[in-house]
């Protein structure tokens, strides 16, 4: 979190701010109606040539959506795209490009390292969310 230069507590757009810089490339995030319980999964992340696509599955719930998001771009911040090996066959999966297969496959596992990682850092980034709002509060301001 400290290669962001974000401090201890910062908003969810300011978030989104860091890593476009970072990453050089814009984030788009679409909520995707075919995520979710038939498909199993909570959200992807697509890395395209000029942006980074985040789809979630829709929830009622704006922290559950916002957990769902903060977990891919865990994975953007630790660069946990960038370079993957391809291990899954092209015939499973022949429309989908070969990261995100390995990346869909891998996601199955909630016991590897590379997820506990990633929902560790979306964890401590809801914190520092939280922290900022507590803070922004007007409640703050008027009852000290």
């Amino acid at each position: 979190m400290q290669e962001l230069e974000l401090g201890n507590a910062f908003s969810f757009d300011a978030l989104v701010g860091a890593i476009e810089k970072r990453r050089e490339r814009g984030i788009r995030i679409v909520e995707l109606g075919e995520l979710g319980h038939e498909a199993g999964l909570c959200a992807l992340l697509v890395e395209l040539d000029d942006e980074d696509l985040i789809f979630h599955a829709p929830t009622e719930s704006a922290l559950h959506r916002q957990q769902f998001v903060l977990h891919e771009f865990a994975h953007l911040i630790m660069g946990h795209i960038d370079g993957e090996e391809l291990r899954a066959p092209d015939f499973l999966l022949p429309d989908i490009p070969p990261e995100t297969r390995r990346r869909l496959l891998r996601r199955q596992d909630l016991n590897d390292r590379l997820e506990i990682e990633a929902e560790s850092l979306a964890d401590h980034l809801a914190a520092a969310i939280r922290q900022w709002a507590a803070h922004d509060s007007r409640f703050v301001e008027i009852f000290g």
